[in-house]
């Protein structure tokens, strides 16, 4: 039970930061042209990977 809980708000936490990576494109693209990089692909890819793992952990049970 415990599990399936964390499987899901994980995937809720990843779909999050996928939607949050969306709307920041434009901010993070402005920021490219000042110079400054924001890590948005990071924050994606490391809720990714986080939702990866979980759900990897949910087939070998």
């Amino acid at each position: 039970m415990f599990h399936a809980m964390h499987r899901t708000a994980t995937f809720a936490l990843y779909q999050l930061t996928i939607a949050l990576g969306i709307l920041l494109m434009p901010v993070a693209l402005l920021a490219r042209r000042v110079g400054v990089r924001l890590p948005v692909d990071r924050m994606v890819e490391a809720a990714g990977t986080a939702y990866e793992r979980t759900d990897a952990g949910r087939r070998s049970d």
